[in-house]
């Protein structure tokens, strides 16, 4: 009986617009525990203190909710039509990771888990859900992996034959015991795309990232100065990185996005740096709405701008950056004084 739920649940998820489902136990991730302990007692992941907390829970799903036998993993492409590498070359512009190209993934992936959830609830009496995306202690790279969705390659995201690796997760934990399906194997080889391209050399090794020297960490999660290293690495990335993602040779397998609030926004696709950076507070969360790049501020996307600014290399935008030289943002000024030094060759 359970198997035909689950044959079901599968062509539901696909008819509210999921990509692919599968499903494992919450025990089958025994060494994300060590791994993640590993990750954080090397201070990888900087200061995302989330990690560190309640890492019991975030190691062991079964621990998060004793009750749940399965964890249905889903997952929604968000495929870009367009070349993400291709901006990197017009300095004058702002390279925007895809997936912030237009709405909050959390709220379009969460409504569909919620309606995905509901109707499970609706086919078995007395059943139990929690919906995950990204918001919980729960680690749904490992888990997609465990269910067979793909495999962490070694830039540690998930990668899938059919899919690519340009895909969203959900998770959804329940009290009823569906079938598992088996993990998916690695399948990356001897390529190493991914690492190379890198700009900042933040993989250790395969499989190892250091969050520290990540552009997505130190754009998005990071709070103050950038390490003066690095800024020039960052190029004209203004909010997270793309780049590991867009080499990947199994992305010609990538699956179409099938929501429209996944289309890049015209203003976000390759919006100019003297625009962005003259934004103030109120500018900022108007343009941003419902985008997920409203989360981290004016200031620091400011800051961000100004790294990009300053490797532009184009002097028109001068004038932009001193004029936040005196910007009430401790942080933003530092950024606005390195622009100017290195636009006008002092750095």
């Amino acid at each position: 009986m359970n198997a035909q739920l689950k044959h079901d649940l599968i062509a539901k998820a696909t008819e509210f617009g999921f990509t692919a489902t599968r499903i494992c136990a919450p025990t089958d991730i025994p060494d994300a525990p060590e791994r993640l302990a590993r990750f954080v007692e090397e201070g990888r992941h900087g200061t995302m203190e989330w990690m560190a907390d309640r890492m019991g829970w975030r190691g062991n799903p079964a621990d998060l909710w004793p009750d749940a036998k399965s964890v249905i993993m889903l997952a929604e492409a968000y495929t870009p039509e367009h070349d993400p590498l291709a901006i990197l070359e017009q300095r004058d512009r702002a390279a925007i990771s895809v997936y912030a190209q237009n709405r909050d993934y959390h709220d379009l992936v969460k409504k569909r888990l919620k309606r995905l959830g509901r109707w499970l609830i609706e086919q078995r009496d007395e059943t139990e859900i929690k919906v995950f995306v990204d918001t919980a202690p729960v680690m749904e790279k490992p888990l997609g992996a465990a269910a067979g969705l793909g495999w962490q390659g070694k830039h540690t995201n998930l990668v899938s034959r059919e899919l690519g690796n340009w895909f969203f997760l959900g998770a959804i934990f329940t009290t009823v015991d569906l079938p598992k399906d088996d993990a998916e194997v690695d399948h990356c080889g001897s390529c190493t795309a991914c690492l190379d391209v890198c700009p900042t050399d933040a993989f250790i090794e395969p499989y190892q990232l250091d969050a520290r020297r990540c552009i997505s960490y130190l754009t998005i999660e990071h709070a103050g100065p950038v390490d003066v290293e690095l800024r020039a690495k960052m190029g004209n990335r203004i909010y997270g990185c793309d780049d590991c993602l867009a080499v990947c040779p199994w992305n010609k397998f990538a699956a179409e996005a099938s929501e429209m609030g996944y289309q890049a926004r015209a203003e976000l696709k390759m919006p100019k740096l003297v625009d962005l950076v003259a934004l103030n507070d109120a500018d900022f969360r108007t343009l941003f709405s419902k985008n997920p790049i409203k989360r981290i501020g004016r200031n620091r996307f400011v800051r961000n701008v100004l790294y990009a600014i300053g490797n532009s290399g184009d002097a028109d935008l001068l004038f932009s950056a001193k004029a936040l030289q005196s910007d009430d943002d401790a942080v933003v000024r530092d950024a606005a004084d390195w622009a100017v030094a290195r636009l006008q060759g002092d750095l």
